[in-house]
């Protein structure tokens, strides 16, 4: 039950006005049981000094795309109400043409455009007005008794407007509905939400909880927890098993979501997902509809429900049941599509956002992390509203016309442009080695900045955590975790790829990256540092290609491989032969793999660097002292050694590495495998031939 979150002092503190309305969103949008992601708008009607010097009325109003939660003062928009009011006297208005009278109306062209639901604010008489999609408030507007319902709840105070999209003619129904009643204290928005108001920013969001915990309650009082979605049908799978059987399926899942544009994915299995996917009714509600308006463009109209018997233990038949699954959701989309289309609409992806499967779960899908969430915490809203709703009455939802009207709409529509373009590795889905290291945490912020979602393997879980909280910091929630992983153990790469499936999905790029380095004249190398090299360098990097070769290939959408040599990968080093054999194994692993992994549309090609210094674990060990003795000098005269025998004189530092290994990820590269770049400067004994 929605708690109420005002404070008093904090509320005193904020500047009164916008900064007001800011704060009041703000608590609103906090609870997301209260409003959607990106879902609900709120207002405030005052008095601004217009650019003549003149006191004028405006209305702030959400701006569109902008989120309660989240929405600061720059994301309202004013309006001035001379202009908005009259509108009230007509008898119809088109979208297009309320949006193009809106902009007009607008006090400053710098504001974001308003929100879709604007008008429905301006046409009733308070000052403060909120309108959300609270849980409990949608179960009784989703119910197919819910008039009924609400009159049981509230009474005459009440005002029931019949679904009809945002638009002009519902902002006019709901202000004639007010009017018409004066002991209207509430609209409520047939399957779609909630309309309050008050003449204070305090009273306007205290109604709010109030009105919520007062359908909240009646619903609690009707709620028989044994019945609740016709009582369970299937048991779960232990925790452990089932996060085994999702590594298994998420990349084959993955594969089949991806052949359009690549999806991120992400699994859930809290209780309350459980409990609704184990259950009787789950196969016929998931069929239903969605349970707001707001959900459709994230969940779609109806998830993917995969009916298998967790008990049954039988995975390969769950993996065909998902692929049949996803070849006839798509085919029903496509068909909804063709029937329901307008000119000029241009088909989404015609895959899942939301898969749901007894005693494992729900599994989400979404351009990124962040947005395969959303899809996922705006189907968790939906199995609350269902919870409510079929212990009211019967749950209902759109038609399919409608359902594909809000899908489609050119207003909703234009909130996805106001996110930013998809860059080059947006949607992909990285595994780097080593990824605590000078050239592994580097590469890993590079391609972070141009998209990427990245996993850092090393046996450094600490510095791999750290790269990631502080690149987390940066670019959001997710975008790169940390897994410990000695590449020389089997079970630890199976392990962190297992790691990977589950927080992503998959993988698409490997940067096969982690390295050591020892030093020694050939008669005094000992069998143990032979077998270091050998351990790490090539069996490891081995251990690490395979596994991922492995899930790009249940993937079956390609795969990138890049993997990190060293001059010394084909030129015989002075003093490291057990280094230079093993980096030359490796660099021949790579051109084995690439003749392999065509046909699969799997590239894989190396990077040759040379004294990478800055930054790194290998030079900062022995190698350093060994490199030097080698060449008969101290080690801080190395960096202008290894300079001056390149035919470039430079030095060579981990971001010219990663540039080239975000080059052989990326599309520029597309056609290129089996190759060898090398990045040292010039070093003539080097040259590849």
């Amino acid at each position: 039950m929605p708690k109420s979150l005002w404070n008093h002092e904090k509320a005193q503190s904020v500047k009164r006005g916008l900064d007001e309305l800011a704060y009041r969103s703000n608590l609103l949008g906090t609870d997301r049981s209260v409003a959607n992601w990106g879902g609900g708008n709120t207002s405030m009607k005052t008095t601004v000094t217009d650019f003549r010097g003149r006191e004028v009325e405006v209305m702030w109003v959400k701006g569109s795309g902008s989120d309660l939660g989240t929405m600061q003062a720059k994301h309202f928009t004013a309006l001035r109400m001379d202009d908005v009011r009259p509108l009230f006297a007509r008898d119809a208005m088109t979208d297009e043409e309320m949006v193009a009278y809106l902009v007009n109306s607008m006090i400053d062209s710098k504001h974001p455009r308003a929100s879709i639901e604007t008008l429905l604010h301006a046409f009733l008489p308070y000052k403060h007005v909120d309108h959300t999609h609270p849980d409990a408030i949608i179960a009784v507007c989703c119910a197919d008794n819910g008039r009924e319902i609400a009159e049981k709840i509230y009474g005459d105070r009440f005002v029931w407007v019949p679904y009809i999209r945002p638009g002009f003619t519902l902002s006019k129904m709901i202000a004639e509905g007010v009017l018409n009643n004066p002991r209207a204290e509430l609209v409520l928005m047939e399957k779609h939400g909630l309309v309050t108001w008050g003449e204070t920013s305090e009273e306007s969001y205290a109604k709010t909880i109030a009105i919520i915990n007062e359908a909240e309650a009646f619903i609690e009082l009707q709620v028989r927890e044994n019945k609740l979605f016709g009582g369970p049908k299937y048991a779960s799978l232990g925790e452990a098993a089932r996060k085994d059987i999702a590594a298994q399926i998420m990349p084959i899942l993955r594969g089949a979501v991806s052949k359009q544009k690549k999806m991120i994915l992400t699994h859930d299995d809290s209780e309350a997902v459980l409990h609704f996917v184990n259950s009787t009714d789950a196969v016929q509600l998931t069929s239903v509809g969605a349970a707001c308006p707001d959900h459709l463009v994230h969940t779609k109209m109806v998830p993917l429900f995969i009916d298998w018997n967790p008990q049954s233990s039988d995975v390969e038949a769950l993996i065909e049941k998902i692929q049949a699954g996803i070849s006839r959701f798509k085919q029903e989309y496509k068909a909804y599509f063709e029937k329901n289309k307008n000119d000029g609409d241009v088909m989404f992806e015609a895959a899942p956002r939301v898969i749901l499967i007894p005693g494992i779960g729900m599994i989400n899908t979404g351009k990124s992390w962040t947005m395969s969430q959303l899809s996922g915490a705006l189907y968790h809203r939906a199995i609350a509203v269902m919870r409510g709703a079929t212990s009211l009455g019967k749950f209902v939802s759109l038609s399919a016309n409608e359902s594909y009207n809000v899908e489609y709409w050119p207003l909703e529509l234009y909130k996805l442009t106001l996110a930013p373009a998809e860059a080059e590795f947006s949607r992909k889905i990285v595994f780097v080695t080593g990824g605590a290291g000078g050239i592994g945490s580097v590469t890993t912020r590079t391609l972070v900045a141009q998209g990427a979602h990245v996993v850092i393997a090393d046996l450094n879980l600490e510095g791999a955590e750290k790269v990631a909280q502080e690149i987390n910091a940066q670019y959001g929630d997710h975008r790169v975790i940390a897994v410990k992983m000695d590449v020389t153990s089997e079970e630890a790469v199976i392990e962190a790829f297992k790691a990977t499936a589950i927080a992503f999905g998959g993988v698409d790029i490997i940067v096969n990256n982690a390295g050591l380095a020892t030093s020694s004249p050939f008669d005094q190398t000992s069998l143990k540092e032979w077998n270091l090299n050998m351990n790490v360098l090539s069996t490891g990097y081995f251990l690490v290609a395979r596994e991922a070769f492995k899930l790009m290939k249940k993937q079956a959408i390609g795969g990138n491989m890049v993997f990190v040599g060293s001059k010394n990968s084909v030129y015989a080093g002075k003093n490291a032969s057990a280094y230079s054999t093993a980096k030359a194994a490796e660099i021949h692993l790579a051109r084995c793999i690439a003749a392999e992994g065509g046909e699969f549309g799997i590239r894989v090609n190396s990077v040759l660097p040379d004294a990478i210094l800055q930054g790194s674990a290998i030079w900062n060990s022995g190698w350093r002292n060994e490199r030097a003795a080698a060449y008969g000098i101290e080690p801080d005269q190395l960096e202008e050694y290894y300079r001056k025998r390149t035919t470039l004189l430079v030095n060579i530092y981990p971001q010219d590495i990663a540039d080239a290994i975000t080059y052989f990820a990326s599309s520029k590269s597309e056609k290129t495998t089996g190759c060898m770049l090398t990045v040292d400067g010039g070093v003539p004994a080097a040259f590849t031939r």
